[in-house]
């Protein structure tokens, strides 16, 4: 696995509960602005072998990107965790936005 997958893997493991993070975000961190479809990748393969809050992932205008049931199963994983929804089922990023270089 390359360090860029590793970086990746190891970012979404420290998003905690009640906090979000873009593809985007997490592909600046990991070090390749430029990668968040990978990211959405390695997600897609790799959350169940790494057990990872892949719900606590959205895209960068606070939405989720997933679909029908996979949305709905998303929505209510944050919810629960106590993200709230504004208009159009959209996070204030501002609010709920994890600051990865706070813990850095």
């Amino acid at each position: 696995m390359s360090p860029f997958s590793l970086k990746v893997i190891a970012l979404i493991k420290s998003i905690p509960a009640g906090k979000v993070a873009s593809y985007g975000q997490i592909a600046f961190h990991a070090g390749n602005h430029r990668a968040a479809r990978q990211v959405s990748r390695i997600l897609h393969s790799c959350s169940k072998k790494y057990q990872l809050p892949w719900y606590r992932v959205i895209n960068s205008q606070g939405k989720i990107s997933l679909s029908n049931d996979g949305f709905e199963h998303q929505y209510q994983l944050l919810k629960q965790e106590g993200i709230e929804f504004g208009l159009s089922k959209k996070i204030d990023m501002g609010r709920f936005a994890y600051d990865f270089e706070l813990e850095n």
